[in-house]
């Protein structure tokens, strides 16, 4: 074992008694995992996974430690508090556990700007974990990584012993934000490992000025940059993977004085009814030597994964590298961007499939963050959508206050002077019972639309007030009024005033916030 390693594993308390494989290329840890069962291989070489009870993150499970040396941390439900002696007993039972188990080691980064990039260390006790780890994170599988600053004690099979009488569950995920260290425990889900070092990106980074958003992001021939927000489901990954454009990332990203940069060197893409036609980048990608597939159903005698089966879950995955995307940036860096989107799938129905929105309604949807939760990416979701409010579009990740994010947000628009759209891709002509699916060609034609810098009409919106073009190029002229699209116009008006409401209610707990105040955003 290397030397370097060996005493930063005694630093850590880990003393192996069993084999440890240090920076492991994909064909070994593909081998690795087939061995020690972890899981089953297509014909195409993709490794799948099953990681039940645990097939989505578990938001009620994580903690931030609170030893008053946190500074302005949003404590609350998103970020419960753990003491400083209940952190390091729990560290300390993960060491103890892990020093028993065969381990994987992964040296890799997050950041693709080296001014802010992190070094991160994952060590693990599944081969396919150490496998999600390269495919995601950047320069992963390093031979000789100096001492890395973002550690990852992962223990996904450890359950929490009784002691711990503030946990929900036997799971738990515990972040120390100041010396950047990550225990994970209880949950194989690799969720966890990816959004847990986000999570500590979007703590690190407002601090150097630069603003972390959970957004997808591309550029075009002439070196336009779009950025998608939105929550999993929403259509980050589809709508930024695109053959006429080049994919910066489909998930993480920072912009700073000099641009965006990608936080990831790959993507973790939704799954379920993946179809080739539609969305064919994503398939070839997921269909692919490596590729990690997470609680896909296989068929049990030819071994081909069966995308539309979500028997085990909704939130099935794959995890490749953005090596597998033809048209991608690998160098993860590019210009201030020209155009936003923030995409909410509303399984209400009555939300237009697309806006223009002025400064105040900018600083009101990217707080509000509305969305509808779709079944299995966190746990306890059932197969019913639910409507939430997820603020910045990435409430889960959010160490600090969402105004931080959201002043940071409207500065660089207004000095980069941006066009920021809200972007329908959930339900019309009814709701999520009544109603259908926005279709995926429409949608890209209305992304399409707004990158060619269109000058056009607007209308505005019958309930919101929003900005909404009076006609699209390819989009048929009733699904820019929703209410057309509805059968029951009543029903409509019903829906619509319920889901105003909501945001009404939502937005309460923004007063107060500086921002909102000196942006005069009020809730409509």
């Amino acid at each position: 074992m290397d030397q370097a390693l060996t005493h930063w594993l005694d630093a850590k308390s880990i003393h192996p008694n069993e084999t440890v494989l240090y920076n492991p290329d994909r064909e070994t840890l593909v081998r690795e995992a087939l061995l020690n069962h972890e899981g089953e291989l297509t014909p195409e070489g993709a490794l799948n996974v099953i990681t039940a009870p645990y097939t989505g993150r578990s938001p009620k499970d994580k903690y931030l430690l609170n030893d008053g040396k946190q500074g302005d941390i949003w404590w609350g439900p998103i970020n419960q508090p753990v003491d400083a002696s209940q952190f390091e007993e729990l560290q300390q039972t993960i060491t103890e556990y892990l020093s028993r188990r065969k381990l994987y080691v992964v040296d890799c980064r997050i950041g693709a700007d080296p001014q802010f990039q992190k070094k991160i260390r994952l060590v693990t006790e599944y081969a396919w974990q150490a496998l999600l780890a390269e495919n995601l994170f950047i320069n992963a599988g390093l031979p000789h990584q100096t001492t890395p600053e973002i550690t990852i004690l992962a223990a996904s099979s450890f359950q929490l012993p009784p002691e711990f009488q503030d946990s929900q569950s036997p799971a738990a995920v515990y972040l120390d934000l100041n010396k950047e260290v990550i225990l994970i425990a209880g949950t194989k889900y690799g969720g966890e490992i990816k959004k847990s070092a986000f999570t500590v990106m979007n703590g690190i980074l407002p601090k150097a000025d630069v603003l972390p958003m959970h957004c997808s992001a591309n550029v075009g021939p002439e070196g336009d940059v779009a950025l998608y927000f939105g929550l999993s489901g929403t259509g980050k990954t589809t709508l930024s993977a695109t053959p006429d454009r080049m994919l910066i990332g489909d998930d993480e990203h920072g912009w700073g004085k000099n641009g965006i940069f990608n936080f990831e060197g790959g993507c973790y893409a939704k799954t379920i009814r993946l179809n080739p036609e539609l969305e064919p980048m994503i398939w070839k990608a997921t269909n692919d030597t490596a590729t990690v597939l997470e609680n896909v159903v296989l068929d049990p005698k030819t071994h081909q994964p069966d995308f539309d089966d979500g028997t085990i879950t909704e939130n099935t995955r794959s995890a490749y590298p953005l090596t597998k995307i033809e048209n991608s940036l690998l160098t993860g860096i590019s210009g201030h961007p020209s155009n936003i989107f923030f995409l909410t799938a509303d399984a209400f129905g009555v939300l237009p499939p697309i806006a223009l929105l002025n400064e105040e309604e900018i600083a009101y949807y990217f707080l509000s963050g509305y969305t509808s939760k779709l079944a299995g990416t966190e746990r306890g979701l059932g197969k019913q959508p639910k409507a939430t409010f997820s603020t910045c579009f990435a409430e889960p990740f959010l160490p600090l206050k969402p105004s931080l994010y959201a002043q940071m947000l409207q500065e660089k628009v207004r000095q980069h002077a941006c066009r920021v759209w809200l972007i329908n891709t959930g339900w019309t002509g009814g709701d999520f019972h009544s109603g259908y699916r926005m279709p995926l060609p429409h949608t890209r034609s209305m992304v399409s639309w707004a990158l060619s810098n269109p000058e056009v009409s607007f209308h505005q919106d019958s309930v919101f007030g929003l900005s909404v073009p009076d006609e699209i190029p390819g989009v048929p002229s009733e699904l820019l009024y929703p209410e057309r699209t509805w059968a029951d116009k009543e029903k409509f008006s019903e829906v619509s005033h319920q889901l105003k409401r909501k945001f009404e209610e939502n937005f309460k707990r923004f007063d107060g916030e500086s921002l909102v105040m000196e942006a005069g955003v009020t809730a409509y």
